[in-house]
Order: C-alpha cells, then structure tokens, then sequence
C-alpha cells in the first residue's frame, strides 16, 4: 500500500510537458533561440538537440543557400553560426521535418 502510493506520487510530480510546449512559434524559437538563421552541426554541446522526423514534427525546415530570414529557413556553416544543433536518435529537444516548400510551424 505505501510503495502504490508512493509510486504514485513519483509519478504525479513527473513534468508531463511535451516538446512541442518549448517551441515558441510566434517568436519562431525554442528556449530563446531563433529557429532561423546560420546553423552549424556539432557532435558535441549544442545549442539544439534535434531529431530529424517524417511525422508529427515540431517545426518544418527548409535549408536555404541564401538569407535565412524566415521562420523555419536554415544556412548550414562552418563558422560563425547563429545556433548550433546536434542530430540525435534519442531524447531530441526538438523533432524537425525536412521540406522544400512552406517552412515553419508544423
């Protein structure tokens, strides 16, 4: 009976926000950072942890070669990036869909 209720307990202090609640889509940014922009991949300590999705992202992105000013449109570099991000399998901060049309919210 206490290890039900305190496994309960546990359970109900856990955060049950999703990732999607982090994105804010207005400002288009996650945790203050601008999802637009120059963007670098890094292995290691990233601005973003991302997972690429075909399903249910977070936000579309659209790589562009030129003038990332649009919410959802990034420029991969090598130096001097806005953010960073580091593409995972697990655990991402953030799920992107890769598209050529349309970039931004989901």
């Amino acid at each position: 009976m206490v290890f039900r209720f305190l496994l309960i307990s546990i359970i109900s202090l856990l955060p049950l926000s999703t990732s999607n609640d982090k994105v804010d889509y207005p400002a288009c940014e996650f945790n203050d950072i601008k999802l637009y922009g120059k963007v670098k991949f890094v292995t290691s300590f990233p601005d973003i942890k991302i997972k690429f999705v075909e399903n249910f992202p977070d936000i579309k992105v659209k790589f562009v070669d030129n003038f990332p000013n649009n919410c959802g449109e990034w420029q991969i570099v090598e130096s001097f990036p806005d953010f960073t991000v580091q593409v995972v399998e697990s655990f991402p901060d953030i799920k992107v869909k890769i598209v050529s049309n349309f970039p931004g919210k989901a």
